[in-house]
């Protein structure tokens, strides 16, 4: 894996990359960014599906759309939301109206096509958003960020806002090289020591857990926290390959709805229960 990355600003000014995670809420919910080095590695999937299992073991939910390019989590959920985040950063919609709830018993706040004019996250936007995190925290046991995909500053500012980091990947190589860009990043511009690992799409029963130790042993070479120590890798789990997966998305229906008993639906299940007993924090 290449150990180069794209140069980001260490200060919030106009790149809009943070040097540290921005303490959204003081109280309230645990806020976790759900995120990935590249597209199409079934982030949205994950953090639509984790949240209904985490509202079935009794906690409070909400997921926030917070891709502000190519949100799609509306999509996902077949939801035709008349209110988004859009309308309230523009003023034309109160942040309660823009919560709705979804399929699966938790609330959403939906990100809107209107949200790409926001992504060159001005320090407007910035302050909008983090308005919008410490609102809704008190209101909730867990806020999942479904993030843009990469290392851009908009997503970087994203994740800034979550105490806790799920990165998503698959087995694929390019998956592999852009989560390890991804973790360095969040190593060395947001000083973070722990990072939670989901492996979708796993053939075999184990190997998500390899692939994990393998992107450590990458990381105890080249990558050093402020500690001295390397970021640690906690792996949360594996997903399996699952054909239910893609009907349940063609189909625009929740994996735990459409198929509870299927192989990937006991993972996310399984996924859920960790996270519950699982703080991604350097003290965990």
């Amino acid at each position: 894996m290449s150990d180069a990355l794209p140069t980001l600003s260490n200060n919030p000014t106009a790149s809009g990359a943070p040097t540290a995670p921005v303490s959204a809420a003081g109280s309230g919910a645990r806020i976790i960014a759900v995120t990935s080095g590249k597209g199409g590695v079934g982030k949205t999937f994950v953090s639509a599906n984790l949240a209904a299992a985490l509202t079935r073991r009794g906690q409070r939910v909400l997921v926030l759309d917070a891709d502000l390019g190519l949100a799609n989590l509306d999509v996902v959920l077949n939801l035709h939301p008349k209110i988004t985040l859009h309308d309230v950063f523009t003023g034309e919609a109160s942040l309660q109206d823009a919560i709705i709830q979804a399929p699966g018993g938790f609330s959403v706040l939906l990100a809107g096509l209107g949200m790409v004019e926001h992504s060159c996250l001005a320090s407007e936007v910035r302050n909008q958003f983090l308005h919008v995190i410490q609102a809704i925290t008190p209101n909730y046991d867990v806020v999942l960020l479904d993030t843009g995909a990469g290392i851009s500053d908009v997503v970087l500012f994203s994740v800034s806002l979550a105490s806790e980091v799920l990165i998503v990947a698959t087995p694929e190589p390019t998956s592999l090289t852009d989560a390890y860009a991804a973790i360095k990043a969040l190593a060395m511009q947001q000083k973070r020591q722990h990072v939670g690992m989901v492996i979708n799409q796993a053939a075999r029963p184990g190997d998500g857990r390899a692939i994990t130790s393998q992107l450590q042993q990458v990381l105890d070479r080249f990558v050093s926290t402020d500690s001295g120590r390397a970021m640690r890798l906690m792996h949360m789990g594996d997903i399996p390959a699952d054909p239910a997966v893609r009907d349940a998305v063609m189909r625009r229906q929740l994996l735990l709805l459409q198929t509870p008993g299927c192989a990937a639906s006991l993972a996310i299940a399984q996924l859920a229960n960790k996270i519950e007993s699982t703080l991604l924090l350097p003290n965990a």
